[in-house]
C-alpha cells in the first residue's frame, strides 16, 4: 500500500475510532467465518485490534457445524423446526460439550495465541443467562431468555479481557438449555447498554432480491421492517436475525448491523470505513 493510501485509510478511520473507544460492542460470530481458517484468523485479528483500541468487545458464538459433526459421529440425526435446532437430552449433552468446551476454548486459545487477552464464559457462569423452556412450540431443551446478569462479562471487560461467550443458559433449577446465538447476543447487547451489535452471516446483508447480491439494502430504519416483511423481502432465516436487531435497537442499542462474514476483516470494514459492510439497522 502506498504511503498516501495508508494516510487516507487512517484519516478515514480516525473519527470512527473516537466514536467507539471506551464503548461496548457485541459481536455475534457464526456462519462460514467459523469454518474457513483464513476467515477465522481475520476475525480473531479484528477482535484483538478492537480491544487494543479500547473498545470493549464481547464475542458471542454459536457452533452449529461442530455440533452437527459430532452428532453425525455418534450416529444421531440433527433435527430442525422452523430453522431452530430441536434439542433432546442427548443433543443437549453434545451442544454443551461442543459450545462450552471445544468451540469456546478453541476461540480463546486463538485469541491468546495472537497476544489477545481472552476469557471463555458460557451463559451458565454466575447465572449470566437465565432462561425457561421455549413456550411457542416444542423444541425440546431450547430456552427463552428471561434474565441476563452482566456481572461476569462486565468484570472481564473492566479487566481489559475479551469475554468469549457460549450460548447455553440455565433455569432456576439448574437445568441447562440451548440458546439461539442471535437471541443471546441481542440480549447481552441490551443488558450491557452496548452501542453496537454486529452479526456475521454468510450473505452480504439484507437483500431486496435474495438471489441477487447486488441488491443489498445498506440501511434500514426499524419502523420500516414490518413493511419489508409484508413484501417478502425479509423472510426465512433472516426473520429471527432481523427481529433480534429490531429488538436491540428498540431497547437502547444505538446500531445493529448484519455483515458479510465471508469477507476478510469484515468487522473492521464495517466499523472504521465510510463504506461500511452489510445492512445497518437504526
Amino acid at each position: 500500500m502506498k504511503e498516501r493510501t495508508i494516510a487516507d485509510v487512517l484519516t478515514e478511520a480516525q473519527p470512527y475510532m473516537k466514536k467507539y473507544t471506551g464503548k461496548t460492542i457485541v459481536v455475534k460470530y457464526g456462519g462460514n467465518a467459523m469454518i474457513d481458517e483464513r476467515l477465522k484468523d481475520a476475525v480473531m485479528e479484528d477482535i484483538i485490534l478492537l480491544n487494543m483500541l479500547g473498545i470493549k468487545t464481547v464475542l458471542v458464538h454459536g457452533g452449529g457445524p461442530d455440533i452437527n459433526k459430532l452428532l453425525k459421529q455418534i450416529g444421531k440425526e440433527a433435527k430442525f423446526v422452523n430453522g431452530l435446532r430441536y434439542t433432546d437430552e442427548e443433543t443437549m449433552e453434545v451442544v454443551q460439550m461442543v459450545l462450552a468446551g471445544r468451540v469456546n476454548k478453541d476461540l480463546v486459545a486463538r485469541l491468546c495465541a495472537r497476544n489477545g487477552k481472552a476469557i471463555g464464559l458460557c451463559g451458565v457462569d454466575a447465572g449470566m443467562i437465565r432462561c425457561e423452556k421455549h413456550a411457542e412450540q416444542d423444541l425440546g431443551l431450547v430456552g427463552d431468555i428471561v434474565d441476563v446478569n452482566t456481572f461476569p462479562v462486565e468484570q472481564a471487560l473492566n479487566s481489559g479481557l475479551i469475554p468469549v461467550v457460549a450460548t447455553i443458559g440455565a433455569d432456576s433449577e439448574g437445568r441447562t438449555y440451548n440458546i439461539n446465538a442471535d437471541t443471546a447476543a441481542a440480549a447481552l447487547a441490551i443488558a450491557l447498554g452496548a452501542c453496537k451489535l454486529v452479526s456475521l452471516t454468510d450473505i452480504p446483508g439484507l437483500l431486496m432480491d435474495k438471489d441477487d447480491e447486488s441488491t443489498l439494502i445498506h440501511e434500514v430504519k426499524i419502523s420500516n421492517v414490518p413493511k419489508l416483511v409484508a413484501q417478502g423481502v425479509i423472510s426465512g432465516g433472516m426473520l429471527p436475525k432481523i427481529a433480534c436487531c429490531v429488538d436491540s435497537i428498540a431497547k437502547g442499542v444505538k446500531e445493529a448491523v448484519i455483515i458479510d462474514g465471508r469477507k476478510e476483516h469484515a468487522i473492521l470494514l464495517e466499523m472504521f470505513s465510510d463504506l461500511g459492510n452489510g445492512t445497518l439497522f437504526y
